[in-house]
């Protein structure tokens, strides 16, 4: 009942008006067809379907600014918000306030306000019903822009609410424009510092220019830089794009532009000026850095001459900014090219470093091992030449001893002495040129390698003894051997041998004249033990930390004024550890004698 009184006063109130207040009615038609392009949009939201086709026809020719209405129809509350929900450039909302309620066109105001968030679109209230919505309290409550009551809506006042309500409307939506450009362009101005900063601050300044000529506009800016044109085609660069232009950020690709709009783009970056048009305009400029910016302008009037000038500083001021972030992005280039180059660099760097380390670990190398063998040469072979020398000199004693012979055996005495000067001189000769002929044997030695074979420690321990007894014999020392039965292990004979060799002969240098020397082999413990006990001057606690050291000499001092090289010990400890064993040394003080061994675990050197 209440939806038809509605009507019935909606109809009255326009039967009412006079002749003069009503517009030349237009076919059904002419009313439904489509809005063109550009047109306002309105909302006619009314449970009453006469007063939609009243609305229609009253405003039919409406025209402002040389636009057109867009006329939009909901039955309800409820229709309202999901047409209002998806179309969100209406403009002007003509309102009912009782529909499926008595409220629900105030149910609307809030929603369109509070959850739509739409602040520009204005909103005259109709009512036929003044009681259910009090025009002061609504006023006050409500944030509507109109309040009419249906028996006063003529065609003349609806035309005059609105026309002042679309200027309303056109005003905030500049004042919104502005403020939205002003805030992209202030959101953008502290970060630019890369080219997605300058994209935001280019699409605030077509918002801008926009706002600020007063016009409804569609706008690109594109950008061009020599350093960039191996990566796009020709070297173009949208930056940003507004209304219809706005497709052409992030196109892939997104050059070439439309034709209706390239040629105008190309000539603007060819002749480097502005051009100004009736409806397509040019802004051309050229950063300090040596960048240029075209801005393509689409309006829907002629720019004036004030509106050009206006343009055209903002356009000078803003190339500083346009520059700065272009300075930037070629800087930040540059670091990654320079940091790139030095990380290239640094690994060059490490590899040569590690090439050096490794030339210089095999020089060390080399190096020790050169010194080891010429140490341990000049060790050796001193050994055997003082056994010639020494026999040498016992051959010169008992020529002498054959004063009494006779005279005829004189001649021979002769000969031997010549031939006994001759072997000291070339056992002299022999040391002298030891180190020069070590040198070139150490041209090409790298490491020292083991013979693998059958070796008899017994047997071989009887031979070096044997060797050195004359030396023994010299200084009135005793050379007695304690050999168990026959022990064979895998190793390298020559090696064994002269670490043999250093014992003992180690054992008759530092024992005093007279001394007992025991050279032994046995089995202990399941080990191979190598020993010669002597009675020297044993060994102080200062010599426990440098036994086996190389070049390194102990307290005690040779007793018959022998040489030596301190590396006798080293080359026995050395020798014994390629064979899987350990040299030791035992003593029980300054003057109580040692005894130094080698040991060879069975399992180790591998029993034969």
């Amino acid at each position: 009942m209440r939806a038809a009184s509605k009507s019935t006063k909606g109809l009255h109130a326009m039967n009412d008006a006079t002749d003069d207040d009503w517009l030349e009615l237009i076919p059904d038609e002419a009313a439904e067809a489509p809005a063109r392009a550009g047109a306002w949009t309105i909302a006619v939201i009314d449970d009453d379907p006469a007063v939609h086709e009243g609305t229609r026809y009253a405003l039919a020719g409406y025209s402002l600014d040389g636009r057109g209405l867009d006329i939009l129809s909901a039955h309800s509350g409820q229709e309202a918000r999901a047409l209002l929900a998806e179309r969100r450039d209406v403009a002007i909302v003509l309102l009912d306030v009782v529909m499926e309620t008595d409220d629900a066109g105030l149910r609307l105001v809030d929603y369109i306000r509070r959850e739509l968030r739409e602040e520009t679109v204005r909103i005259i209230l109709r009512t036929g019903q003044p009681g259910q919505a009090p025009e002061r309290r609504v006023i006050v409550d409500y944030d509507i822009n109109d309040y009419k009551a249906k028996t006063e809506l003529t065609a003349d006042k609806l035309f005059t609410s609105l026309t002042a309500a679309l200027r309303a409307y056109q005003q905030l939506r500049r004042l919104d424009e502005t403020r939205r450009g002003l805030e992209i362009i202030i959101d953008a101005a502290p970060m630019l510092l890369d080219h997605k900063s300058m994209q935001r601050l280019a699409e605030g300044v077509l918002t801008q220019v926009a706002s600020l000529l007063n016009v409804d506009c569609a706008g690109i800016l594109v950008l061009r830089e020599d350093e960039r044109e191996e990566k796009r085609e020709g070297g173009f660069c949208v930056l940003a794009g507004s209304g219809l232009y706005g497709g052409y950020v992030g196109r892939d690709p997104g050059w070439p532009l439309d034709p209706g709009i390239q040629p105008l783009v190309e000539q603007a970056f060819a002749a480097r000026r502005h051009s100004f048009g009736d409806g397509l305009s040019t802004l051309y400029v050229q950063t300090a850095s040596g960048s240029e910016i075209v801005a393509l302008i689409d309006t829907d009037r002629p720019l004036s001459d004030t509106d050009r000038a206006l343009i055209t500083l903002l356009a000078g001021r803003l190339s500083v900014a346009f520059d700065n972030v272009i300075l930037y992005e070629r800087l930040q280039r540059a670091n990654v090219t320079l940091e790139q180059r030095v990380v290239e660099r640094t690994a060059e760097l490490i590899r040569a470093n590690r090439r050096l380390d490794m030339q210089r670990s095999d020089l060390r190398r080399a190096n020790s091992l050169k010194t080891e063998i010429l140490g341990t040469i000049a060790h050796d072979l001193k050994n055997p030449l003082s056994v010639i020398l020494g026999r040498s000199e016992m051959l010169t004693d008992l020529i002498g001893l054959d004063q009494d012979e006779p005279s005829g055996s004189e001649q021979a005495r002769t000969a031997m002495r010549t031939q006994v000067d001759h072997i000291r001189t070339s056992a002299t000769r022999l040391i002298d040129m030891i180190d020069s002929l070590m040198a070139d044997a150490m041209n090409d030695a790298l490491d020292i390698t083991l013979r693998r074979e059958p070796v008899d420690l017994a047997g071989l321990a009887r031979e070096v003894c044997e060797a050195n007894r004359p030396l023994a014999d010299s200084k009135g020392q005793s050379l007695t051997l304690d050999l168990a039965a026959p022990l064979h292990l895998c190793g390298d004979a020559e090696r064994l041998r002269e670490a043999f060799d250093n014992l003992v002969s180690n054992a008759i240098k530092y024992s005093y004249p007279g001394g007992a020397i025991t050279v032994s082999v046995r089995e202990e413990g399941g080990d191979y033990v190598c020993a010669v006990a002597d009675q020297g001057p044993g060994l102080s606690p200062e010599d426990a930390g440098r036994l086996f050291g190389r070049y390194q000499r102990l307290s005690a001092k040779p007793t018959g004024g022998e040489g030596s090289t301190g590396l006798g010990l080293s080359i026995v400890k050395r020798i014994a550890e390629l064979h899987g064993g350990r040299a030791e040394a035992f003593s029980d003080g300054p003057g109580q004698g040692a005894v130094f061994s080698m040991r060879f675990p069975k399992e180790t050197v591998g029993l034969v």
